[in-house]
């Protein structure tokens, strides 16, 4: 199924042709719907036909009640599902066995404890005792961070860090052009146009040179992006490509639990992260919901050993064969560059035990002592995190956040505004990008720690998603980070009291929005 569309770029009208929900995804999302409606319906028909099942069946949903009342989970996210449960007799407690918990295959969980135990060439028990010595609140923050996202503390690396998506675009081509034997890509979104074109032409012509290409996209975020069968496409050029979690109508959470991470690895010596997907809305060459605001980092060192682990446990979760782990996969580089970096990923249970990035954003606002500027394209949290940062700004910290004016989503914009009377409360600075859409994911404190990535202020990317980010202290990059949110600030709209009025019925519809936004 396909969709034209035109657009202007550089002063010329081109014409698309886009994937509009291909075949297979309708033909997935089908089965899953009937087996949904299958399952819940043979349990009504054991109900209605089997004496005494239908007792049964309320002491299993009076058992689901109590799970998820006893449960550690969330009470932002348990209040949906008790609701659920109780206002939709034998359905609500179906959905919960279906969807309330990610499954792994016994097989799975082995090679992520394989690949995830790799031995990363890093000693890094000297790093925290140095970083204890310049400040020991930022090494408990380090320490905590290693252990519960099982990374490592590293110096040494070099960061380059980009206020433009475009910036990012030329360095990555001019980087890969000198890729000499392994290239791992992982990314949300990947469309066909300048941005991946240009990626792609390099990337054949390595590939066709003996250089080891691999390449991960999210199956659901490109469902209207590839066609549905464009990892074979791919792999006729000599690319190895794998689309991540891929939609088989299965009735289960794996259509929540997105890849929503951007990994470049070049070598093993170069990596880039940060909000930028491959699409030419995050270049600048298309116009959409104004102008599109994003960043990114570039690192060089040794750093990127664990980007390199991150897309080899995503890989190894998509494959039917384990990646072979090689040494030349962890190469030694040598740099010298101040500061300390942690990157990390996170995710969903049982694959993550905690909120990695909901506990870097709290321990960053705990640590604050001056100010703290966060950019998010969603502000949807729960209320612990809410009160963290409501908390930072009654202690005299300056807190801003920084939310696009032109939103990509309408609905989920109206969400994000209704937090704004309550953080602006507490004493928190709430800023609309005025030129359009703020798409980047930055956390900085005190001019000294930050933290950039994929991660957003919202329920898909603290809960439901796999994400990754990189934790610094004291490095260059922190620095140009701050540079451009001071410009970004320049040229954002504060938000004021007569911004927020608005009628009764949209009050409460957010409202209602409101207490399912963790499933949404």
């Amino acid at each position: 199924m396909k969709k034209k569309y035109s657009y202007v770029a550089n002063g010329k009208t081109v014409e698309r042709e886009y994937n509009y929900i291909p075949v297979r995804y309708i033909i997935a999302i089908l089965i899953t719907v009937v087996e949904i409606a299958a399952i819940i319906g043979i349990v009504i028909a054991f109900c209605y036909y089997i004496p005494y099942f239908y007792i049964l069946a309320w002491a299993t949903e009076i058992g689901v009640v109590v799970s998820i009342a006893a449960s550690d989970d969330n009470p932002d996210y348990k209040i949906p599902w008790l609701l659920c449960v109780i206002c939709i007799p034998i359905g609500g407690f179906m959905l919960y066995f279906l969807f309330y918990n990610r499954r792994l295959q016994p097989k799975f969980v082995k090679r992520l404890k394989q690949l995830g135990d790799t031995p990363a060439p890093a000693d890094d028990a000297s790093l925290f005792d140095r970083l204890e010595e310049e400040n020991r609140t930022v090494s408990n923050q380090a320490r905590m961070l290693c252990h519960i996202a099982d990374t490592h503390l590293y110096t040494d690396t070099a960061q380059t860090y980009f206020p433009s998506g475009r910036q990012m675009f030329d360095s990555m081509l001019c980087d890969l052009a000198n890729a000499e034997k392994f290239i791992y890509m992982e990314y949300f979104i990947v469309e066909e146009g300048l941005f991946w074109n240009s990626i792609l032409d390099i990337l054949r012509k390595k590939a066709k040179a003996g250089v080891e290409v691999r390449i991960l996209y999210d199956d659901v975020g490109c469902m209207t992006t590839l066609p549905g069968d464009y990892c074979l496409t791919l792999k006729r050029d000599g690319i190895n490509a794998v689309p991540f979690s891929r939609l088989r109508g299965n009735a289960d959470s794996e259509f929540n639990n997105r890849s929503h991470r951007k990994i470049l690895v070049i070598d093993g010596k170069v990596g880039y992260t940060g909000g930028v997907n491959i699409a030419d809305e995050y270049i600048g060459e298309v116009i959409r919901f104004g102008h599109w605001k994003d960043t990114g980092i570039r690192l060089s060192g040794e750093a990127v050993w664990e980007l390199t682990r991150l897309f080899l446990c995503d890989w190894g979760i998509n494959v039917r064969r384990l990646p072979e782990v090689r040494s030349d996969l962890y190469p030694a580089c040598e740099n010298t560059a101040p500061g300390y970096l942690i990157p990390f990923g996170d995710g969903p249970s049982p694959i993550y035990r905690r909120r990695i990035g909901k506990s870097v954003i709290q321990n960053m606002l705990y640590g604050a002592q001056r100010s703290v500027i966060m950019t998010s394209p969603y502000l949807i949290i729960d209320n612990d995190l809410c009160q963290d940062i409501e908390n930072t700004a009654m202690r005299g910290v300056n807190v801003k956040i920084i939310v696009p004016h032109i939103p990509d989503k309408k609905i989920v914009f109206g969400m994000t505004r209704s937090y704004y009377s309550r953080l602006m409360d507490a004493g928190v600075e709430i800023y609309e990008y005025e030129p359009g859409f703020i798409h980047a994911k930055s956390y900085l404190v005190d001019d000294e720690l930050a933290m950039i990535g994929t991660i957003n202020l919202d329920y898909r990317s603290l809960v439901h998603h796999f994400e990754n980010g990189v934790w610094m202290y004291r490095c260059e990059a922190v620095r140009a980070l701050r540079k451009d949110l001071d410009d970004t600030l320049g040229c954002s709209i504060r938000v004021t009291r007569d911004m927020l009025k608005m009628s009764v019925f949209r009050r409460a519809f957010r409202s209602v929005v409101r207490i399912f936004a963790p499933l949404l």
